[in-house]
């Protein structure tokens, strides 16, 4: 039996971008365990539990009333309840300007190697979308450290919406260069990018459009020799430049799922460009 490693952002998960893949990776008969980066329990989106929600950018309602129920079926549930603590399960790398840096850092390594052993339970890498990832996943070196542990196992890794961005900052730590350079991904292209209206689950706030324009991120990660696939225009865009599987958006979610599952079952390496 596969067995997935799924990680989840504590200021908000996008429904659909949890509750497609799980039910296509439950379907084939995988597991998932989840976790987050401090351990407390995720939510997912309030609007990604309102079939009335209009996308602002896309101009039209992207929560089905079927995914809806779904979605709160694992809101209600334990399912997600006892998340893993990633900030337990590597080392913080330290500052260099610590006095006890040589020290720590071989500690840090350690901390990876050790982290690396414990995660040869799992098959895949699933990081999934919505706003929350911006704030404590994109920029995560736990997460980062996490992706560079399954790539260098040869193992595959997900990744949907705005949690693509966690792929084009996982790097290695002396070269400096994104772990995704070379391939060929998918991700929030421009023309989905929302102008106002990015919020996070628990706080009442409204900070306008997304901080970042994903799409440039991806671009420049990849570099000369890989390519952004936007796919605009198109209802679904998933990419497979093995390890790594990416999906745009929302109405990705299967499509990742299926993808991934196809990657694990039959060796699919490559797909969609």
């Amino acid at each position: 039996m596969k067995k997935i490693l799924c990680v989840l952002s504590e200021f908000g998960y996008w429904g659909e971008e949890l509750a497609a893949p799980y039910e296509v990776l439950i379907n084939n008969g995988m597991m998932l365990d989840f976790a987050t980066p401090k351990g407390n329990r995720p939510h997912a989106l309030e609007p990604s539990m309102d079939p009335d929600f209009i996308d602002p950018a896309l101009g039209k309602h992207v929560v089905s009333e079927e995914m809806a129920e779904k979605v709160k079926k694992i809101e209600d549930s334990d399912l997600l309840d006892k998340p893993l603590n990633l900030s337990k399960m590597t080392g913080e790398r330290p500052y260099m300007c610590s006095s006890t840096y040589l020290r720590d850092f071989e500690a840090y390594n350690q901390s990876i190697e050790e982290a690396a052993e414990k995660l040869k339970i799992y098959d895949a890498l699933l990081l999934v979308g919505g706003s929350g990832p911006i704030l404590d996943m994109a920029n995560n070196q736990r997460v980062h450290d996490l992706v560079k542990i399954f790539v260098n196992a040869g193992k595959p890794v997900a990744a949907e919406c705005y949690a693509v961005a966690c792929l084009a900052f996982a790097r290695d730590y002396w070269l400096r260069k994104s772990l995704i350079y070379g391939k060929h991904v998918t991700g929030h292209p421009l023309e989905y990018d929302y102008k106002d209206g990015t919020g996070f689950y628990g706080y009442d706030i409204n900070i306008g459009p997304a901080p970042y324009p994903l799409e440039f991120i991806l671009r420049d990660a990849v570099g000369a020799e890989g390519e952004f696939i936007g796919n605009v225009g198109k209802t679904i865009s998933a990419i497979v430049d093995y390890p790594f599987i990416t999906g745009r958006s929302t109405a990705d979610s299967y499509k990742t799922g299926e993808l991934l599952t196809d990657v694990l079952e039959n060796g699919l390496r490559r797909y969609g460009w």
